[in-house]
């Protein structure tokens, strides 16, 4: 069966083949549910082990039309970092007026979260279950795709007619195999309603969208405990957390140069840590923005296919069964 969609996303039918049939030993007694995730400030009371890093990996120039795109991750050298499968990072580039905008029109979804951070510019969401809206500078989308829906981002009939400056990232976030068919859903935050925690003097700030930071909780229920934040750092600006060593790091270089745990990362830089010690500690050496993440893996097999994100062949194969039968929704272009 061929699957029809989108033009550019055939473009992950090769990216997401480095995730495909990438198995994982089982994790005995997986809880059905996971509470929020809390980053405390470090205490300097005690002495607290570095997180060890294995590896700096840079993004890849992989352009979506006439759409600048550097993909950190899957690539050649780093397939995932369960539970993040996947972080493009679109733009920075500037549209001229009567643009066509984003070019990410109708495609399905199945058996995986999205993160959306819209950086500059704007993203018109629309999908075949929850309805559309519109984000702008410096909101995010986080949409459940779960048992399946269509859905497009696209840029808002504004920005299409004036242009203007438009930066993007998506990660795709894992579900584990018993919330692979949980309920599609949809969150579209403004920046105003995203928590902005201001940190050594006002020199870094935390937008805070998912899990704890100290006493702040992020506005959007994660269904996994998955952690997610974006950080700005004006230069010297220090942050200093820790995150349990069970847990895997999403710590991708937006913009700028920073020290972390005593190595340097800049502009599209994607750090990987190993599961060894707790400490993180970040010094930005020039204005900067990473993205933080976290969350615990859940060391399931991981089947992609395109648009699709299951446990085996055969969900793959009903996924794309049900797409084409209807039973995810539709939209017009």
């Amino acid at each position: 069966m061929i699957l029809s969609y989108y033009t550019p996303y055939l473009q992950l039918l090769l990216a997401l083949s480095l995730l495909n049939s990438c198995q994982l030993p089982p994790k005995p007694n997986m809880a059905a549910g996971i509470a929020s995730a809390a980053v405390q400030p470090t205490d300097h009371t005690k002495p607290e082990k570095m997180r060890a890093i294995k590896k700096l990996h840079k993004a890849i120039y992989s352009p979506i039309d006439d759409l600048i795109t550097y993909r950190a991750m899957p690539t050649g050298s780093i397939r995932y970092l369960d539970p993040f499968l996947f972080l493009n990072h679109h733009g920075p580039q500037r549209y001229g007026p009567s643009n066509n905008g984003l070019p990410f029109g109708p495609h399905p979804h199945r058996g995986f979260e999205t993160l959306t951070y819209i950086l500059q510019g704007d993203i018109m969401h629309r999908d075949s279950m929850t309805g559309e809206s519109v984000i702008n500078t410096g909101g995010i989308q986080w949409m459940t795709a779960g048992s399946g829906l269509v859905h497009a981002e696209v840029s808002s009939d504004a920005f299409k007619k004036t242009g203007g400056m438009e930066e993007v990232i998506q990660i795709w976030l894992n579900l584990p195999s018993h919330l692979k068919m949980t309920a599609p859903n949809y969150i579209g935050l403004q920046k105003d309603g995203i928590p902005a925690i201001q940190l050594d003097e006002g020199r870094a700030t935390v937008n805070l969208i998912s899990g704890k930071w100290g006493e702040t909780e992020g506005p959007v229920p994660s269904l996994t405990g998955i952690h997610t934040t974006s950080i700005e750092f004006k230069k010297g600006g220090q942050l200093q957390t820790k995150v349990e060593a069970k847990r895997n790091i999403l710590f991708y270089v937006v913009n700028g140069e920073v020290e972390v745990n005593g190595q340097t990362a800049a502009t599209h830089t994607l750090v990987e840590f190993a599961n060894e010690g707790e400490a993180i500690a970040v010094k930005a050496l020039s204005d900067a923005t990473l993205i933080f993440c976290h969350g615990e893996p859940y060391n399931e097999p991981i089947v992609a296919h395109g648009p699709f994100v299951m446990n085996s062949e055969a969900e793959i194969r009903q996924a794309m069964i049900d797409y084409q039968s209807g039973k995810l929704g539709g939209l017009d272009d």
